[in-house]
């Protein structure tokens, strides 16, 4: 019976989810009341160049069981975004005393 060969675009994807799953063990570990950066998981995670990984996996997160609590990681600012998340007039304070 012959094997069916794995594509490179399979590997990534798979590459991909893998390392979103990490993120978000990464963010559910973040204490309530405290937050942290998408670079600083990116560097826990071996992977001090993939800020902007750790930021695309945690836009595919609003839907994954158990939650994660997105509203813990901020940009290099301090800032929070994803305001298709969590709006657009919504201030990081009032979402941390909401959330957490």
């Amino acid at each position: 019976m012959r094997q069916k060969k794995v594509t490179t675009e399979e590997v990534f994807v798979k590459k991909d989810i893998n390392f979103f799953e990490e993120v978000w063990a990464v963010v559910r570990l973040i204490p309530k009341g405290r937050v942290t950066s998408y670079g600083a998981i990116a560097k826990y995670l071996g992977a001090a160049n993939s800020s902007r990984m750790v930021g695309w996996a945690m836009n595919a997160a609003h839907g994954v069981k158990p939650k994660v609590p997105a509203q813990r990681v901020v940009n290099r600012n301090g800032l929070l975004t994803g305001k298709h998340h969590f709006g657009a007039r919504i201030s990081c304070k009032s979402c941390w005393r909401k959330k957490g």
